[in-house]
């Protein structure tokens, strides 16, 4: 394979990778071998300043989803940093432009959270309308009377309409799931799938989000956070939804306006919510955690210890392309870097 770009030299023989979080043994292990690794034994998430510092002096920055990484601090980087390895998939968190710039290159870790990302989805699916949450409160509480003809009644699953927004790898993930349950799964996206996807996956495109919104009885997120994703669903929208619809977010918090989520749940508006991700994390609203039939998950979308470890290594590979000289196989904006 012919090198992409010319090999970066190495002092020490090694690429210096500093890694801000950490990740499962044998990855670490194995990144011990293979390069100069600083590792986060503690697994203390490390200050602006503390990635600063590190960006001035490594060749290889592996950050994940809670590391910040703006224009400032890619400006400040040392002209060693040549890679920003990234742990995960979605890369909202760094500039990318920035990175282009500086002809710094990116990767992400597609493809191994899909299934377990579209298994918590499901869960809440399946949790919301069935009040799981709050069954399991009562019995926890010691608060269960016994079973009752009109105890803790829900909503069932069969016929019921289930929206998507984004139908990318999760989200086709998910369809093929809610088939299994008798849910009828329409979705939106910019393009449509092709004919024989939506065939296979037993789906109908809805163009405009608004009236996918207003046909869903369950509604999931798994669009990328972007300028235009940000607030999608806003007060406006949520009012577009049946009474008693759900709402399920396992892609990122910011895709929600909280306090109209939050308003809508407490008037009634909505039957539930199950969240995984939020605005603030790690912080959630108190009134969240209140509401009786909201599902508060603490970001375990990606969870699984098979998911983790294929992700890191598929960092690992993306870092050895990188050094040999050749192009990282989950390169993001393969355009902008020569």
């Amino acid at each position: 394979m012919a090198a992409t770009h010319t090999p970066p030299h190495f002092p020490s023989g090694k690429p210096s990778v500093v890694v801000t979080r950490q990740l499962m043994p044998s990855v670490e292990m194995r990144m011990s071998e293979l390069y100069d690794a600083s590792l986060n034994s503690e697994d203390v998430p490390m200050s602006r300043d503390a990635i600063i510092a590190a960006m001035q002096n490594c060749d290889v920055l592996v950050p994940t989803v809670t590391d910040m990484i703006d224009r400032e601090m890619i400006e400040a980087a040392g002209e060693r940093l040549k890679l920003i390895a990234n742990f995960g998939a979605g890369t909202e968190h760094i500039d990318l432009a920035a990175a282009a710039k500086r002809k710094i290159f990116v990767t992400n870790t597609p493809g191994v959270f899909t299934n377990d990302t579209a298994d918590i989805a499901m869960a809440g699916i399946i949790g919301v309308p069935r009040r799981i949450r709050e069954g399991t409160a009562l019995v926890r509480k010691g608060e269960w009377s016994g079973w009752a003809p009109s105890g803790l009644l829900g909503r069932k699953l069969g016929g019921k309409t289930l929206g998507i927004i984004g139908m990318g790898r999760i989200g086709q993930a998910v369809a093929h799931r809610a088939r299994a349950f008798g849910l009828e799964v329409i979705y939106s996206t910019r393009k449509p799938l092709p004919a024989a996807l939506e065939q296979m996956l037993s789906v109908k495109r809805v163009a405009d989000v608004d009236e996918l919104i207003a046909q869903a009885d369950i509604l999931t997120l798994h669009c990328p956070l972007t300028d235009d994703t940000r607030g999608l669903l806003d007060s406006r929208r949520i009012g577009l939804m049946k009474d008693g619809a759900s709402v399920i977010n396992t892609a990122r918090g910011e895709l929600i306006d909280q306090e109209a989520l939050i308003e809508a749940l407490y008037a009634g508006k909505l039957a539930g919510a199950g969240l995984d991700v939020y605005p603030d994390e790690p912080n959630v609203d108190e009134r969240l955690l209140r509401h009786p039939n909201v599902m508060t998950l603490p970001h375990i979308g990606s969870a699984t210890a098979e998911g983790r470890e294929a992700s890191g290594e598929k960092v690992i590979a993306n870092i050895r392309f990188w050094a040999d000289g050749h192009r990282p196989p989950d390169q993001v904006l393969t355009a902008l870097i020569g």
